[in-house]
C-alpha cells in the first residue's frame, strides 16, 4: 500500500466503488479519500506524492468505473463541501451540494436555478461539465469557482478561465473543484417552483428515471441540449440518431439502450462496466456508419478494464 498523509477524514484502502455509482459497476478505488473540509483537502494533495493520480468523483451520476477499478487516489467530497448559502442574488454552494437541492433553495429565496433542479448529480459536476437543459447552462449564471489544483494550492476561477462550452470546461489535471458561486436572475418563488414541479412530471414521463442510468449517454450531435419548447429541433439530437440506426432496445450482456429513451445506457441487472461501454461503442459504431455522425460520450469513463475484457 502507498504511503500517505496524515488526514482528518478518511482514507479506505480497495473501496469499493460501484455502490457509490448510480450504474452500480466497477472496481475498487486503489485509496478513496473522504477530506473533512477544505484544510484536510489542500494540506493531503500538497503533501501526496505528485505522481499519484488523483481522479475527484461526485456521486457517481455521470460515470462509469471499468471493472478493474481505479489506480491511486478518488476523492469524494461530502459533509464539509455541500453548503448553500443566499447573498442577495448570488448563490455559494459547495461542489458536493446536489444541483436539485440548490435548485429547491435558489427558488425559495426567489432566484431562478431552476434548470439544476432535473440534472443529476453534484454542483462540482455540473460545473465541470457545463451542465445544462431547456435552453439554460451553468455557464449562463456561474460567477466563480474554488479550486484545488494537484499541488494543494487553491484558486478562485472565472467561467472564462474555465473556457466553458457544451458538456465541457478547461481544468489542470488533478484539480478539484470544492465550490461555486452563481448569480441569478430573480422571479416570484411560486412561479419558479410550479416551473420546477412542471418539469419534473415531463423528466418523468419521457426519462426512464426508476431505471439504473447514469443520465445522458451521448451529447447532442446538435451542439446543445433540449430546450423543452414546442420549436425544439430533434434531427441532430442524440436519441434520434440512435433510433435512426435501429438501436433503440439494442443490448449486450446486462446493458440496454433503454427504449422509453435510447440515449440512456441502463444496466438493466447483472451489468458489468465493459457491457454498458462496449454497447456504448458498439451504438457509436452503428451511428457513425449509417450517417456519418461521430456521437461523443457525455457519460465519463475512467479506471482500467480487467485481462478478461477483450476489447480496451
Amino acid at each position: 500500500m502507498r504511503e500517505l498523509p496524515a488526514v482528518r477524514g478518511t482514507l479506505t484502502p480497495q473501496r469499493e466503488l460501484a455502490d457509490l455509482t448510480w450504474m452500480r459497476v466497477g472496481g475498487p478505488a486503489e485509496i478513496l479519500f473522504q477530506p473533512a473540509d477544505i484544510d484536510d483537502l489542500s494540506s493531503f494533495l500538497a503533501a501526496l506524492d505528485p505522481e499519484v493520480p488523483v481522479f475527484p468523483m461526485g456521486v457517481g451520476s455521470n460515470l462509469i468505473v471499468r471493472d478493474g477499478g481505479i489506480s491511486g487516489v478518488v476523492i469524494r467530497l461530502g459533509r464539509g463541501f455541500n453548503s448553500i448559502q443566499i447573498e442577495d442574488d448570488h448563490i455559494v454552494a459547495g461542489a458536493a451540494a446536489l444541483d436539485a437541492h440548490v435548485a429547491r433553495k435558489a427558488a425559495d429565496a426567489g432566484l431562478d436555478l431552476t434548470f439544476l433542479r432535473t440534472i443529476p448529480g453534484t454542483i462540482g459536476g455540473a460545473v465541470r461539465m457545463n451542465a445544462g437543459c431547456y435552453g439554460s447552462y451553468v455557464a449562463d449564471v456561474l460567477k466563480a469557482v474554488t479550486v484545488v489544483y494537484r499541488d494543494g494550492s487553491r484558486a478562485e476561477l472565472t467561467p472564462e478561465a474555465l473556457q466553458l462550452a457544451y458538456r465541457q470546461s478547461t481544468l489542470p489535471e488533478g484539480a478539484v473543484i470544492v465550490g461555486a458561486r452563481f448569480v441569478a436572475p430573480k422571479q416570484a418563488a411560486e412561479i419558479l417552483q410550479q416551473r420546477m414541479a412542471d418539469q419534473l412530471a415531463k423528466r418523468d414521463d419521457t426519462q426512464p428515471t426508476k431505471d439504473r442510468t447514469a443520465g445522458s449517454t451521448f451529447r447532442n450531435p446538435a451542439g446543445f441540449s433540449s430546450t423543452g419548447k414546442a420549436d425544439d429541433v430533434h434531427d441532430l439530437k442524440a436519441w434520434k440518431v440512435i433510433d435512426d440506426a435501429g438501436m433503440r432496445g439494442a443490448t449486450l450482456g446486462g446493458a440496454v439502450m433503454n427504449t422509453k429513451h435510447s440515449n440512456f445506457l441502463t444496466n438493466a441487472g447483472g451489468a458489468t462496466a465493459a457491457d454498458l461501454e462496449d454497447l456504448g461503442e458498439a451504438v457509436r459504431k452503428k451511428v457513425y456508419d449509417s450517417q456519418g455522425i461521430q456521437l461523443q460520450w457525455e457519460i465519463m469513463r475512467v479506471g482500467k478494464r480487467t485481462t478478461a475484457d477483450t476489447t480496451e
